[in-house]
């Protein structure tokens, strides 16, 4: 119906939405119910490669649905394709995890370990069991004044056969744990193994609980500090990196 105050060509009804603006709207409506805010930080290309182990380090078993897990599968290929992407010059592992599969997390830290560029590790909240060879696998390691790292023997589950090969399986694997960590940190052995197997700490297993300053006071972790002092530290392994690549080798070519 036509109102006879309105001017020819005129319409009261409200302008249909522009289809760029229903998804700006329903990005912000989304970005508030998943992470509180309307704005996120805009991803800016990077040379550091971050890599978080969260939750349970998941192994040749699929953990319950309910369980936050880190998935060696995954963490795996994205090693191997950071250390041949040509833009990536330096590797940040953020820990904070209850540990997991023994041999899954192994092979995370050999990886990170043999890695050709600059490595850092930070643990927040939490570095513990099979988290601790992969706390120490990097060329500099944090941790947090508040995070702790949990350390005590190798446990099995399920069906165990009570013969002496299993307990030399057993004793087999928790020396691998043992020796990766003492040669990849300053722990000595004898200390490492005397945090191991403490009586009395922990509730329900032995073993001990270490804290911020006191990983750092046995050895275990480099040194106390956050996300800045991680990232402070890569930055200049990676700026002695470039200027050692850059020295002229034998010949006058550049290394």
């Amino acid at each position: 119906m036509t109102n006879p105050y309105e001017p020819p060509g005129f319409t009261s009804e409200q302008p249909e939405t522009l289809p760029d603006d229903k998804k700006k709207m329903g990005s912000v409506v989304e970005n508030i119910q998943q992470l509180g805010t309307a704005v996120t930080p805009a991803p800016t290309e990077s040379n550091i490669f971050c890599m978080t182990i969260i939750g349970q380090v998941e192994g040749h078993l699929i953990l319950p649905p309910q369980n936050k897990t880190t998935k060696y599968e995954h963490i795996i290929p994205q090693l191997v394709a950071a250390e041949q992407n040509g833009k990536i010059e330096g590797v940040l592992v953020v820990l904070n995890t209850v540990g997991g599969d023994v041999e899954a997390g192994l092979a995370i830290a050999e990886m990170i370990s043999s890695l050709s560029k600059p490595t850092v590790t930070l643990v927040l909240g939490g570095g513990h069991s099979i988290g601790v060879p992969i706390a120490v696998a990097g060329n500099k390691s944090f941790i947090a004044e508040t995070a702790t790292m949990t350390i005590h023997p190798i446990r099995m589950n399920g069906l165990v056969i009570g013969v002496p090969q299993t307990f030399e399986y057993l004793d087999k694997m928790q020396e691998r744990v043992v020796r990766f960590v003492t040669s990849h940190s300053n722990v000595m052995e004898h200390t490492f193994k005397e945090l191991m197997f403490k009586t009395g700490e922990l509730t329900r297993d032995i073993g001990t609980t270490v804290i911020g300053t006191d990983a750092v006071r046995h050895g275990l972790i480099d040194a106390v500090g956050g996300l800045g002092h991680a990232l402070r530290e890569l930055n200049a392994m990676i700026e002695m990196r470039r200027a050692s690549m850059s020295m002229p080798g034998p010949g006058g070519v550049p290394q």
